[in-house]
């Protein structure tokens, strides 16, 4: 996605957009990140890594994807946006109550 935002629509988009664009591409990388840690440490974090996992994937897909959908087409999607940013956090959460319950 990082390069489809440099390279096709950086010279299509208005500034704002294209800052949201790189917003949500920021965010999907960080949490690309976490979703692999999930896939790394789900053999000991067992489900609870796992459930992080879903977390992070869904709400890579929900938070991202309204986003572009909203920065590239002008889509709104109500209430997509914030479900995704809650099963970011709720990810994070999970995945150290994994680490918890392993300790």
């Amino acid at each position: 996605m990082s390069a489809v935002a440099a390279h096709v629509l950086a010279p299509r988009l208005d500034p704002a957009a294209m800052r949201m664009v790189r917003d949500g591409v920021q965010m999907q990388g960080w949490h690309a990140l976490a979703l692999v840690l999930c896939g790394i440490w789900a053999p000991r974090g067992g489900r609870w890594a796992q459930a992080a996992g879903f977390a992070f994937a869904l709400g890579i897909l929900l938070f991202c994807g309204s986003v572009y959908a909203f920065a590239i087409g002008g889509l709104r999607l109500p209430l997509t946006a914030p479900a995704g940013g809650w099963l970011l956090m709720a990810g994070w959460a999970l995945l150290g109550i994994s680490a918890l319950r392993v300790a």
